[in-house]
């Protein structure tokens, strides 16, 4: 009798360990996942990786995306694309083989400025920082305090992106304007037809 419920209590044990075995690889007892906010809101990181022009990566974990590296997409602005991608017909990426016009130079432009630089990083005052791909929204801003955003849109390498809010849109578009009347960059030689489909139905297909 005595071995029989040594037995039992050394089954229902053993199943308990298993039980909790199992809970803890669920992440059931694991600590929330830090807050955007609280990761990346004014912190330095380095730029290991310029995608494109409004697009980079930084030397830190994305909890989220289980990445070794957080991908950022510049809040506020669209360059012109350099890579092939398969997203919706409404979207600044497009489907065709060939960089869009100005391309490569904004690519070019993000490199010179932060490419294995510290950066510092900004957030929206609000949760929610990432858009539909899971990316980082952000604004990054340079060594020597000027923001990369920004940038690129006065010197002509993008477009001030005015299909979403944020706290930038009127500075942005007021940049863009600049640019246009000086003919920088793009704004230079740009055709209706090598922007953005979405600046496109915006602006009727002009300039």
């Amino acid at each position: 009798m005595a071995r029989r419920s040594r037995r039992l209590i050394t089954a229902v044990m053993a199943l308990g360990l298993a039980l909790l075995i199992a809970v803890d690889r669920l992440g059931v007892w694991s600590r929330p996942r830090e807050s955007d906010q609280a990761r990346y809101h004014d912190k330095t990181f380095i730029v290991v990786k310029v995608v494109d022009g409004d697009t980079l990566d930084l030397d830190v974990e994305d909890l989220l995306n289980k990445d070794p590296n957080t991908r950022v997409r510049l809040w506020g602005v669209d360059t012109p694309e350099t890579h092939t991608w398969k997203t919706s017909k409404d979207s600044a990426d497009t489907k065709g083989s060939s960089p869009m016009y100005f391309g490569p130079e904004a690519s070019e432009f993000a490199k010179r400025l932060v490419l294995n630089k510290r950066v510092t990083v900004r957030l929206e005052p609000v949760e929610g920082s990432r858009g539909k791909y899971g990316r980082l929204l952000a604004y990054i801003y340079l060594p020597d305090g000027r923001m990369l955003n920004e940038e690129l849109i006065r010197q002509g390498y993008g477009y001030a992106d005015e299909r979403f809010g944020h706290m930038y849109r009127r500075r942005f578009l007021d940049l863009q304007k600049e640019a246009q009347r000086e003919q920088r960059g793009l704004w230079k030689d740009v055709k209706p037809e090598q922007m953005p489909q979405w600046y496109q139905k915006r602006r009727g297909g002009g300039k």
